[in-house]
């Protein structure tokens, strides 16, 4: 399976504002952004419900059908990620269909040991100030840590649009972990919690100046200008989402006899409100609270004649609330998930073959909701009794019960010591998610009136690998191919009227319903790694997605015939060298200088003013950093300078949604959309704590 590990050292090297960013360089992963704290993971093409991101092994459950919501993830707090590119439906059940997204957290203290980190940041564009201090300790068994983070920044600035309203965010995390190990095995208990209070912006401007305006009612018939002063500030606007998210999770690995049993079990709690009324300010537009209750138990039997044999079961029961908002876009819920799975692996000299099969099956159902006028607000009020002529039903109650086989079966052959070759086929399933079945209403922050189709059957793609991977003193070099099929594809299109003009329900928002059919990708990723000397490594990397839209009739069109939001050709060439300076106290220094260049992406789903072409562009990145060490020969405080955008280029990424919010097309400017961030300049200072217990 094409899978990519992520380490320390890259994410600490590179800049980023939040977990996702943090791998998006990464080849074959990209993410959908709102701005500099929201991102959602991408991998060749593929996203959103079909992506499962997952913390320390346990899925991550909000509300990520949302493109406006982020991952409720502690950037601070993740050592490390994997990355499953392809159907990982086998072990991980639906949502899992193009691949697995790991975050991996900072892994407990060795035995004997306590060990901690202090990091403090500043980056220059959005005057982000960040900082974290984690400590934790093992000592007989017994281990435990604890971790603060917090994040703060204005609204992040570039050389056309000037700062940009409605993009600051003020994030509090916090983690704190018991566990007991031994002979045994091990067992975790994990608290998480993420709290961001994150701007939503509108992209609304000046017609004349350009300048970014602001909702101050809510017939919204008049914006002024807003001033300098409240775009350089660090408060939160009274238009924001507040993001919590809870979580409890229990690890346990047993040994029993030479087998092994893992026993996964955990709770979210997923809190959202997006604030829209810009006059009664306290009122959530939206407001979802969601709870999910997630199992996962494997059996490893031991290893015999080269065979491994693993068994299990995982899923989960989750309900969603809805009725205290406002707004209503997607209705109450209710849908347990059950998976089981066995996975086959067996050696054969150089060669190792694997595969695996699972059935899923998702029961869901959702409530009915009627609304009213709330005498004391005017807004829509949530009414269960029984219906009258004042009601407006905006969902029906629906059931239905989704499942399907999923598998793969692979093999790698390790021709030399340093040349591989693998090959996989895989089928991946996933069942619609709450939006594409229910959905019906305004999304606050998206400037969209969204509609789903209760018709839709569960996706499943058919996906082919192919690997190559050569290491030897002097370079490494992987090649990854892939193709990938997917039937009923679910997507999202933008509707028109009868007269040609975009389909308008609610004023100011663009209506969008999703579709269903067929879908090719391919493409791949090659990387090579030149270290003609041991300290010095030139890095080049290329991906490539195409995707066409299969489904009847849409082949034949230009408008039609690509599918909406895929990646252009991406490339990174990096050019490192990496020091010790004994004499001058220097550990882990390096220096690297780096490129990334985009192509065009002209492959769009133009039709109904859904998708618009991206022209190409490249950006210049740099930075330097190292340890500095004391007289033991151990760090005492790591130092970090790097840039993002040096040349202060003017870009639009192809994914990132501002591009399309757009009040005034076809300006005097000559520019649509708002564009991403510019010259970004971070400082990081990272202070290592270890200490040796006594022995009691």
């Amino acid at each position: 399976v094409p899978i990519v590990t992520v380490s320390h050292d890259y994410l600490t090297s590179n800049l980023s504002t939040n977990a996702i960013d943090a791998i998006a360089k990464v080849p074959g992963i990209r993410a959908v952004t709102t701005g500099p704290n929201v991102s959602k993971p991408f991998i060749r093409g593929l996203g959103y419900n079909r992506i499962l991101t997952l913390y320390d092994g346990i899925r991550q459950e909000g509300q990520q059908w949302g493109d406006e919501h982020g991952i409720e993830v502690d950037a601070y707090a993740v050592d490390k990620a994997e990355v499953i590119k392809g159907p990982a439906s086998l072990s991980y059940g639906s949502d899992a269909l193009a691949g697995v997204v790991n975050l991996i957290p900072v892994p407990s203290a060795p035995e004997g040991k306590m060990i901690g980190n202090v990091t403090m940041e500043y980056q220059t564009n959005n005057k982000y100030l960040g900082g974290s201090a984690m400590l934790g300790a093992a000592k007989n068994g017994f281990e435990w840590s604890g971790q603060i983070s917090h994040k703060q920044a204005t609204n992040y600035q570039n050389k056309y649009d000037g700062r940009v309203y409605g993009t600051g965010f003020s994030e509090t995390d916090a983690n704190a972990s018991l566990g007991l190990h031994g002979k045994w095995g091990y067992s975790h208990l994990n608290l998480v919690l993420f709290d961001n209070l994150q701007e939503i912006p509108d992209g609304s401007r000046d017609s004349a100046t350009r300048a970014f305006t602001k909702q101050i009612t809510e017939a919204d018939t008049v914006r002024p200008i807003v001033p300098a002063s409240q775009l350089n500030s660090y408060s939160i606007n009274t238009i924001h989402q507040h993001v919590q998210h809870y979580r409890a999770f229990l690890n346990n690995n047993f040994i029993i006899g030479n087998d092994r049993l893992d026993l996964n079990l955990g709770f979210q709690r997923s809190v959202r409100r997006e604030y829209s009324h810009p006059v009664l300010f306290t009122i959530p537009g939206l407001f979802l609270q969601l709870n999910s209750y997630t199992y996962d138990v494997k059996y490893h039997f031991a290893e015999k004649n080269n065979w491994n044999a693993s068994i299990g079961i995982n899923g989960m029961y989750q309900e969603n609330h809805v009725e205290k908002g406002t707004d209503f876009i997607i209705p109450s819920y209710k849908q347990f998930d059950f998976g089981p799975f066995a996975l086959l692996k067996k050696s054969i000299g150089k060669l190792d073959i694997a595969g695996g099969l699972r059935y899923d099956i998702r029961s869901f159902n959702n409530n009915a909701l009627y609304t009213k006028p709330d005498p004391a607000t005017g807004f829509g009020k949530v009414y269960y009794g029984p219906v009258t002529a004042a009601d407006t039903a905006v969902f029906n109650k629906y059931s239905h019960t989704f499942n399907g086989f999923s598998g793969s079966i692979g093999a790698t052959y390790n021709f030399s010591e340093k040349f591989s070759m693998k090959f996989n086929l895989a089928r991946g399933f996933r069942a619609p998610n709450i939006a594409e079945i229910s959905a019906n209403g305004v999304h606050p922050g998206t400037n969209i009136y969204q509609i789903g189709n209760d018709k839709f059957q569960p996706e499943f793609s058919l996906q082919q690998d192919l690997g190559f991977v050569y290491s030897s003193k002097y370079a490494v070099i992987q090649l990854n191919l892939f193709n990938n099929s997917i039937s009923n594809y679910i997507y999202n299109q933008k509707l028109l009227a009868a007269s040609g003009q975009d389909s308008v329900i609610v004023a100011g928002n663009q209506t969008f319903k999703y579709q269903s059919g067929k879908a090719h990708l391919y493409g791949g990723e090659l990387s090579v790694d030149l270290h003609p000397v041991r300290a010095l490594h030139f890095e080049n990397s290329l991906s490539i997605v195409y995707a066409q839209n299969k489904s009847a009739g849409a082949k034949d069109a230009d408008s039609t015939r690509y599918l909406p939001f895929i990646p252009p050709v991406h490339g990174v060439s990096e050019l490192r060298f990496d020091f010790d300076i004994k004499n001058a106290g220097i550990k882990h220094g390096f220096v690297k200088v780096q490129a990334e260049y985009y192509a065009a992406q002209n492959r769009v789903f133009t039709a109904y003013g859904t998708e618009k072409a991206t022209p190409g562009y490249t950006l210049l990145n740099a930075g330097f950093g190292g340890s500095l060490i004391n007289r033991n020969g151990n760090p005492w405080v790591s130092i970090y300078i790097l840039g993002n955008n040096l040349l202060n280029t003017g870009y639009q990424d192809h994914l990132s949604r501002l591009k399309y919010f757009e009040p005034y097309p076809g300006n005097f400017t000559g520019r649509n959309g708002i564009y991403n961030m510019g010259r970004n300049i971070s400082f990081k200072l990272s202070f290592p704590i270890s200490y040796n217990l006594k022995k009691s």
